[in-house]
């Protein structure tokens, strides 16, 4: 994993916190190898019914826009 990558992925995550943290819900960046990243969702957003549909289409989307080699996000519980 190259460091412009990963620092692609945490501007991407910064990003989208904010909305988490307004739910209750935080992410935590926990890797990035071969253009997989791995994220936790954390407090509110772990136990959320929806939380595959955000991670879907909020923060793998929005990660994807800034870093387009990243292939998948998984949420690692």
């Amino acid at each position: 994993m190259s460091v412009e990558t990963q620092s692609k992925v945490e501007k991407a995550l910064e990003e989208i916190r904010p909305f988490l943290i307004s739910d209750g819900g935080n992410i935590k960046l926990l890797s990035v190898e071969n253009n997989i990243v791995k994220v936790q969702l954390e407090g509110a957003c772990s136990g959320c019914s929806v939380n595959q549909m955000t991670l879907k289409n909020g923060v793998e989307a929005t990660i994807k826009r800034h870093a387009p080699e990243i292939e998948e996000v998984i949420n690692v519980a």
